[in-house]
């Protein structure tokens, strides 16, 4: 017996079909509007940057940053502990060869190199009063010596005297034998004393050594000290521009302290600074390009520090141009290293559009329309892509972020 269906449940049924079948239509729309926007999309020419395509050389390049140095810089320093007692020169200002930049408070050096000159003027006195003392004990010496010598004739007089008398008859053998003891004893002491005398002339000689050399230590310290209180007064040893000065008047300085540096502004270079992942890439000889307000410079790699510090390899590029209006000291300024370079190939102006892949879609203008394009990407730098194909010299490439439009085969391009 067939089953009586119930009002409310047809009425359910009919329900749910009206709903599939309006989600079925919403989805054909949706893909339909999708079709569209994915091959008829729309873009106004004024949101957009494009580049032509060129045919020249392109130069693949690493990111580094830079200082600007003057070539020439020197430093100076203070000579002695002392306090800054006038400035004579500020920063900023040219200087001259010999002119005075800086004065230092010298009053405790000068103190000491009194002290000093005193001591010495003691040590040469005292050099002087040993000479006189040794000349004196070498000439009570001498004098003993003559006095053996003078003894030692009386005895050998005695010893003949006591011979002839023993041949006469009127001596002993005994007077021999004493006179003979006592020549002997006198010409040992006699022996004794000019030994004395010998060794006496090299202690003298010793000693007023020791003392000259003593001297001559002291008067080279006081030589020292004198030369560094000339060179308190801080001068330029060349011309140059002062770049900076310590003003700090008053304040401690220990011998060493830097106090002055002075450039010669007529010839720059760039301390340069790179991560030490890059380290294999980097090489002595390599071209740089340095950039200032949009303004390209170029030079070479000229010393790569060996050491790494938290990271960090520094060198320095020597510029072509080592004189220009838009060099300043110690101006932060962009280096990029050529890693490679190829000529006469395809390049586009760089922009948002290319994310650095190997291949990418491009747009090319096309009249009124851009169309998608698959290109390989050869070397990249801050100004220029090389392209390897699908496009020809004098194409437009929109060179803008096209993000939002991967989808898309063609867009349509509104004035």
């Amino acid at each position: 017996m067939d089953k009586v269906i119930t009002k409310e449940v047809t009425a359910q049924k009919r329900k749910k079909t009206l709903l599939y079948v309006l989600l079925s239509l919403a989805i054909l729309v949706a893909a339909v509007f999708s079709l569209r926007f994915a091959f008829h999309s729309s873009l106004k020419k004024s949101e957009i940057t494009t580049a032509v395509v060129e045919v020249g050389d392109i130069e693949n390049t690493i990111s580094a940053s830079g200082e600007m140095r003057p070539e020439f810089e020197q430093v100076l320093s203070s000579a002695i502990n002392a306090s800054i007692q006038e400035v004579l020169i500020d920063a900023g200002s040219n200087v001259a060869a010999g002119q005075p930049v800086l004065m230092l408070d010298k009053s405790a050096a000068q103190t000491e190199y009194e002290k000093l000159k005193y001591t010495l003027e003691s040590k040469r006195n005292a050099i002087q009063k040993l000479r006189l003392e040794l000349e004196k004990s070498f000439y009570d010496i001498r004098s003993n010596n003559d006095i053996k010598q003078l003894r030692i004739n009386s005895l050998q007089a005695a010893l003949e005297d006591a011979k002839r008398l023993y041949k006469a008859g009127g001596g002993t053998r005994e007077d021999i034998e004493q006179a003979e003891l006592n020549l002997k004893v006198a010409l040992l002491e006699k022996k004794q004393l000019e030994n004395e005398v010998k060794s006496k002339q090299r202690t003298m000689q010793v000693e007023i050594r020791e003392s000259e050399l003593a001297a001559a230590v002291q008067q080279q310290d006081m030589m020292e000290l004198q030369r560094k209180l000339q060179l308190a007064q801080v001068t330029a040893s060349r011309p140059g521009v002062i770049t900076w000065v310590n003003k700090n008047i008053g304040a401690s300085v220990v011998e060493g302290e830097p106090l002055v540096r002075i450039a010669n502004l007529e010839s720059f270079k760039v301390t340069g600074s790179i991560s030490d992942n890059y380290m294999g890439q980097l090489t002595n000889g390599m071209e740089a390009i340095v950039v200032i307000n949009d303004t390209q410079f170029r030079g070479t790699v000229v010393n790569i520090n060996p050491s790494v510090q938290n990271g960090i390899l520094s060198f320095d590029v020597q510029l072509a141009e080592k004189k220009h209006s838009l060099y300043r000291p110690n101006m932060k300024v962009d280096v990029y290293l050529v890693t490679d370079k190829h000529s006469n190939v395809l390049k586009v102006a760089n922009g948002p559009a290319f994310k650095g892949s190997n291949v990418q879609d491009l747009f090319v203008v096309q009249k009124d329309k851009a169309v998608r394009r698959t290109v390989h990407i050869g070397l990249i730098n801050f100004d220029h892509v090389e392209l390897k194909d699908n496009v020809q010299k004098g194409d437009v490439i929109i060179t803008s972020d096209m993000s939002d439009y991967k989808n898309a085969k063609e867009i349509a391009l509104k004035n």
